[in-house]
């Protein structure tokens, strides 16, 4: 079974590199280990979209393990959108919008 198309809204992919940067800044091995755990989620994600509750303005929320981000996304007839890579302790709901 093919798996859905996930589509990453330019905005989260903004916020992914903000955070890349910020932890490569400080340290490399954090910033790549932010980059696999984020892969991970997306590839998780795309594999059972269902799987994970759901969140504010019909969404779902995956929530990283090692780094206090959550990876926002909806389903969206059979793809997958990632609305946001959102921090989870700054600004909720700032990516309504999209």
């Amino acid at each position: 079974m093919a798996l859905p198309p996930v589509d990453v809204h330019t905005e989260a992919i903004a916020e992914a590199q903000a955070a890349y940067g910020w932890y490569r800044q400080r340290n490399e091995t954090a910033a790549e280990a932010f980059l696999a755990e984020l892969d991970r989620a997306v590839e998780l994600i795309s594999e059972g979209p269902m799987r994970w509750p759901t969140h504010l303005h019909g969404t779902r929320r995956f929530l990283l393990r090692r780094f206090p981000f959550g990876v926002v996304y909806r389903q969206i007839g059979e793809a997958v959108q990632v609305v946001a890579v959102a921090h989870a302790r700054r600004k909720p709901d700032y990516w309504k919008h999209r």
